[in-house]
C-alpha cells in the first residue's frame, strides 16, 4: 500500500492593517502638517523667543500672551464675524444664482444663448487685478465703498460657478425632467424638486471653492475697506505686519484663530470634502 504524502502547509501571507500607499502618504501628510504645527508652536512663544536664532521647534516656556494680546489690542472677534457674514452671503448667493444661470444655459433655449455663455466663461481669463480699479470707481459712485456690501457684491456670483453648474446639468438625463413635466410639474418645479436634489455634489463643490476663496480674500478688502470695524480677519491680520516692525506673537496667534474655523470645518465635513474633490476631478 502506498501512503500519500500530505501536502505541505501553506503559509498565510500577513496582510498589513492599512494600504501600502499609506507608507508614502503619511510622510507627505506630515510634511504638509508641519507648517501648521510650527504656527501653533510659534503662537505659544514669547516675542523674543520667536526671533531667536537658531530657531527652536517647541517653546521653552509656553505662554498665552499672544492670544491675550490679540484679543486685548484688536477686534479679532468683530473681524471673524465680518468674515463669516461675507462668506455666508457668498456661498448662499453662489448656490442660488449660479445654479439658476447654469440651468438656464443648459436647458433653456433663447436667442444668443451660446454667445452669452462664451462671453461669460471668457471673463475667467481676465485677471482680477484689472477689474479692481473699475470696480472701486463703480462702487464709489454707488456709495457702498467702506461697507460690508462692498465686500459681498463681488462674491454674489462667478463665471466659474455658472460653468460648473451648467456642465453638471448637461450630464443629467433629460428623461427625468420630461417625466416630471408629464406629471404636471411646472418648469420651476422641475428645477426645484428634480434637478436640484441631484445637483448636490456640484453644489457642494461650488460651496467649498467659494468658502475657501471668500474666506482667504485679502486684496479687495484691502482696497475697499478703511474702517477698522469692517475689517475681515485676513485684512486685520495684515495690519500686524508693518514696514518697520512686525508683531510676530500677535500675528501667529491671529493666524491660528483664522485657520481653526477652516480646520474644524474640514474635520466635520471630511467625507463630503473628499467626495467633492473626487467629483471635481471627474470629466463630464
Amino acid at each position: 500500500m502506498t501512503t500519500s504524502t500530505p501536502p505541505p502547509p501553506t503559509r498565510r501571507r500577513r496582510r498589513l492593517p492599512f494600504s501600502p500607499f499609506h507608507l508614502l502618504l503619511a510622510p507627505l501628510a506630515l510634511l504638509f502638517v508641519m507648517p501648521l504645527l510650527q504656527m501653533v508652536m510659534a503662537s505659544l512663544k514669547s516675542d523674543g523667543e520667536i526671533r531667536r536664532f537658531p530657531p527652536t521647534w517647541f517653546p521653552t516656556s509656553p505662554t498665552l500672551a499672544g492670544y491675550t494680546g490679540l484679543f486685548a489690542e484688536s477686534q479679532v472677534l468683530r473681524w471673524l464675524l465680518n468674515s463669516v457674514l461675507v462668506t455666508s452671503v457668498a456661498i448662499a448667493s453662489h448656490l442660488i444664482l449660479c445654479s439658476l444661470a447654469g440651468y438656464g444655459f443648459a436647458r433653456m433655449r433663447f436667442p444668443g444663448r451660446t454667445a452669452s455663455f462664451i462671453l461669460t466663461v471668457a471673463t475667467i481669463m481676465i485677471p482680477t487685478q484689472l477689474l479692481m480699479i473699475p470696480t472701486f470707481i463703480m462702487f464709489s459712485k454707488v456709495g457702498i465703498i467702506d461697507s460690508l456690501p462692498a465686500l459681498m457684491v463681488p462674491w454674489l456670483a462667478s463665471a466659474f460657478g455658472i460653468f460648473l453648474m451648467r456642465q453638471f446639468f448637461l450630464s443629467l438625463p433629460r428623461e427625468l425632467e420630461e417625466a416630471a413635466r408629464l406629471d404636471g410639474c411646472s418648469p420651476f418645479g422641475v428645477f426645484w424638486r428634480v434637478v436640484l436634489p441631484l445637483a448636490r455634489p456640484a453644489m457642494t463643490t461650488l460651496a467649498i471653492f467659494t468658502l475657501l476663496s471668500s474666506w482667504n480674500d485679502l486684496i479687495w478688502p484691502l482696497i475697499a475697506i478703511q474702517n477698522e470695524d469692517l475689517y475681515t480677519i485676513q485684512l486685520g491680520l495684515a495690519n500686524f505686519q508693518g514696514s518697520r516692525r512686525t508683531q510676530w506673537q500677535l500675528l501667529m496667534a491671529g493666524n491660528v484663530v483664522a485657520t481653526m474655523p477652516m480646520v474644524v470645518f474640514f474635520l466635520v465635513a471630511q467625507k463630503q470634502f473628499v467626495a467633492t474633490m473626487t467629483f471635481s476631478g471627474m470629466k463630464g
